[in-house]
C-alpha cells in the first residue's frame, strides 16, 4: 500500500499507519514532489517536515521515500555559485523559470554541463582511502578544488582516465573496495547536510582569524577554528560588520549564509559580493565565496537547513586544507523556524515558546567550528560567525544567552554607538573574548610581546574611563582632579582614533596588525608623556587646547599602511608639542 498523506499543517506533514520510513530520511511529497525530511516517528503517525511551500498540497497525495537523508552535492562549481536552503542554484532558477522559484523544482545544484580541467594525482595500483585526494581541479583562480575519496570506497585503483576536460559525472578513476566491489569516482559526491564529516584529529587552536578591523584584531580576536556571535538590535550593523569581514579576513574561502533576512538586504548582499574586489588577489571577491541566500519570504522550514548546507560545504574545503569561514546571519531566524515548527507539532515550549531543545541544536552548530587535521594529512579550520538579532535589543532572550554558552568570542553590537555613526558598533565594555591565552604565542612570535601588554592597558583605560563618566553624569566633569579627567581624555582618544573604523576610507577600511601596535604605542606614550606633565603641576587644559589630542586620532587616516614609519614620528611630535607648553 502506497503511503499518502494524511494531514497538512503549514510545512509540516503527516502519513498514517506508515512502516517503511526511517529517521531524518529524505522524501518527495505530493504530485509536485517537494522535498521533505522524516523528523517524527511513532507506531502510528510518521511525521514529515516540507522544506517548500505546501500551498495547494493535498490530502491523499503519494509521499516518495528515497532512503537516503538530505544530502549537499559536493563538488567543482560550488565557489560562485549561489544557492537557496536546500542548495538548488537560484541563477539557474531564474533563468530557466523567472525571478519565483517553482515548487518541486528539481534542478540540480551543480552544472553538468560544464567541463573542467582536471589532473589526476593517483596511479593503477595505489590504495586509497576515505579522504584521500585523487585528483585536482581549478575551480576559480583562487581556489584549487581538491578531488577526494568518498565514504565507503577504500581499495585499490584499477583504472585511471588521463588527465583533461571532464563534466562533473564523469568517471575519472575507477576502485576495487575490500568487498571486491568496483566503486567508480567522478567530480562530485554526496555528504548529509546534519553530519559532521570526519577528521584525523582535532587540533589545539592557535592562530588568530585576522580581519583587519582594530577592536576585534587587538581587543575581542578570534581564531581560526573559533565561533564568535555578533547580537545587535535592528541597526546596530550585523550585516554590514560580516560584509566588511568577509572582505578583509584572511580565511581562504567564505561560505555566506543569509538565514531569514529581509529580501531586499539579501539582494544588495549578492549585488555588493559579485562587485567586491578581493584585495589579496585583485579578483572578484565571489572568486572564494559560497553565497547561500533564504530571504524571510521563503518557506520557513528551509530556514533551518541553510545552515547546515553551508557548514557542510564548508566543512568539505576545510578537508582540502583551506581556512574557511562561515558568515551566518542571523541565527535567530533559524531559531525562530525551529519555534515555529515546534509550535505546529504541538511540542512542549520552553522560554519564549522556544523548543526545549534549542540550546543542543545551536551547540551542535558551533560545535562544527574548529582546527584540524583532515582525513588526507592537510590542516583546515572552519570559523563560524553568528549574528544574533535579539528582539528589542535583549540580550536576556534564549537564542543571545544560549550562543553564548557556545561561542568564545561575543562582539555585543550597541544601538547609541552604532547612531552615532561608530563603525564598529561593538560595545567594549560588554564584549570579550576567551581566545587571548591561546593566541599569546602567536602575538608575540609574529607581532611583538608588546601586543597583548598594550591590548592590557588599553582595556585598563576604558574600563576606567567607563566608571569615571558614570561619576561624571551623576555631578559633572568639573569636580574631577586632572589626572582623572586626563583618562577621560584618552579615552576618546582611543575611541575615536582606535576603535572607531571608517569602511569606506582607503587606509583605514584595513588595518595590519604591525599599525595596530604602533598606533597603540602612539596612543599609550601621549598617556605617559601628558600624565607626567600633569603630575609636573601643569594644566591639563594647556594640553587639550593645543590641538595634540586632535592629532592623534586622525593619525589613523593620516599615515598610510604601506608607511608605517611616519608613525614612528609622532613620539616627536608629543615631545615637541609638550615641550613648547611648558
Amino acid at each position: 500500500m502506497a503511503n499518502v498523506i494524511y494531514s497538512i499543517n503549514g510545512p509540516v506533514v503527516t502519513v498514517k499507519n506508515a512502516v517503511s520510513f526511517q529517521m531524518l530520511e529524505m522524501v518527495y511529497v505530493g504530485k509536485s514532489k517537494l522535498l521533505g525530511e522524516v523528523i517524527s516517528i511513532s507506531k502510528t503517525t510518521t511525521t514529515i517536515q516540507v522544506y517548500e511551500s505546501t500551498t495547494g498540497l493535498c490530502v491523499g497525495e503519494p509521499v516518495y521515500q528515497t532512503g537516503e537523508p538530505i544530502s549537499a552535492l559536493l563538488g567543482p562549481g560550488l565557489i560562485k555559485n549561489i544557492f537557496d536552503g536546500i542548495e538548488r542554484p537560484l541563477k539557474t532558477i531564474a533563468a530557466t523559470s523567472g525571478i519565483y522559484i517553482p515548487t518541486g523544482s528539481d534542478v540540480e545544484a551543480l552544472d553538468r554541463n560544464i567541463e573542467w580541467e582536471v589532473k589526476l594525482t593517483v596511479k593503477v595500483g595505489d590504495e586509497v582511502s576515505f579522504g584521500q585526494i585523487y585528483g585536482l581541479v581549478n575551480e576559480t583562480l583562487s581556489i584549487e578544488h581538491r578531488l577526494m575519496v568518498p565514504k565507503d570506497c577504500s581499495g585499490t585503483v584499477i583504472e585511471v582516465k588521463q588527465d583533461g576536460l571532464y563534466k562533473i559525472h564523469d568517471v575519472v578513476v575507477k576502485v576495487k573496495t575490500n568487498k571486491d566491489e568496483i566503486k567508480e569516482l567522478t567530480l562530485v559526491q554526496k555528504w548529509p547536510i546534519k553530519t559532521p564529516r570526519p577528521v584525523s584529529k582535532r587540533l589545539p587552536i592557535s592562530e588568530p582569524l585576522i580581519s583587519g578591523q582594530r577592536v576585534i584584531d587587538t581587543l575581542f580576536p578570534i581564531a581560526k577554528g573559533g565561533a564568535a556571535a555578533v547580537p545587535g538590535g535592528f541597526g546596530t550593523g550585523k550585516t554590514m560588520m560580516q560584509h566588511q569581514f568577509a572582505k578583509w579576513c584572511d580565511a581562504d574561502l567564505i561560505v555566506y549564509v543569509g538565514c531569514g533576512e529581509r529580501g531586499n538586504e539579501m539582494t544588495q548582499v549578492l549585488e555588493e559580493f559579485s562587485e567586491l574586489i578581493d584585495p589579496r588577489t585583485n579578483k572578484p571577491l565571489l572568486e572564494r565565496t559560497v553565497l547561500i541566500a533564504n530571504t524571510s519570504n521563503m518557506p520557513v522550514a528551509a530556514r533551518e537547513a541553510s545552515i547546515y548546507t553551508g557548514v557542510v560545504i564548508a566543512e568539505y574545503y576545510r578537508d582540502m586544507g583551506y581556512n574557511v569561514a562561515v558568515m551566518a546571519d542571523s541565527t535567530s531566524r533559524w531559531a525562530e523556524a525551529l519555534r515555529e515548527i515546534s509550535g505546529r507539532l504541538e511540542e512542549m515550549p520552553a522560554e519564549e515558546g522556544f523548543p526545549a531543545y534549542l540550546p543542543s541544536r545551536i551547540s551542535q552548530f558551533y560545535e562544527r567550528a574548529g582546527y584540524v587535521e583532515t582525513l588526507s594529512n592537510l590542516k583546515g579550520s572552519v570559523s563560524i560567525i553568528g549574528a544574533v538579532s535579539p528582539q528589542g535589543a535583549d540580550f536576556s532572550e534564549p537564542v543571545t544567552q544560549n550562543t553564548k554558552r557556545f561561542v568564545r568570542s561575543f562582539w555585543a553590537l550597541d544601538k547609541q554607538l552604532a547612531y552615532q555613526r561608530h563603525y564598529a558598533a561593538i560595545n567594549w565594555n560588554t564584549s570579550y573574548s576567551d581566545y587571548i591565552s591561546d593566541l599569546t604565542k602567536w602575538y608575540d612570535q609574529n607581532v611583538s610581546p608588546r601586543f597583548l601588554e598594550n591590548r592590557q592597558q588599553i582595556m585598563h583605560l576604558l574600563s576606567e574611563e567607563n566608571k569615571l563618566l558614570e561619576i561624571v553624569k551623576l555631578i559633572g566633569s568639573d569636580v574631577l582632579p586632572d589626572d582623572q579627567k586626563l583618562i577621560i581624555e584618552i579615552g576618546k582618544v582611543i575611541r575615536l582614533g582606535f576603535l572607531q573604523q571608517n569602511a569606506f576610507h582607503k587606509e583605514d577600511t584595513y588595518v595590519p596588525l604591525e599599525k595596530q601596535l604602533k598606533m597603540m604605542d602612539v596612543i599609550l606614550y601621549l598617556y605617559k608623556q601628558s600624565k607626567k606633565f600633569i603630575e609636573d603641576g601643569k594644566s591639563l587644559n594647556m594640553l587639550t587646547e593645543s590641538g595634540l589630542y586632535e592629532q592623534v586620532i586622525k593619525m589613523k587616516y593620516d599615515v598610510a599602511n604601506n608607511d608605517l614609519s611616519k608613525l614612528d614620528t609622532y613620539e616627536d611630535l608629543i615631545d615637541q608639542t609638550i615641550k613648547q607648553i611648558h
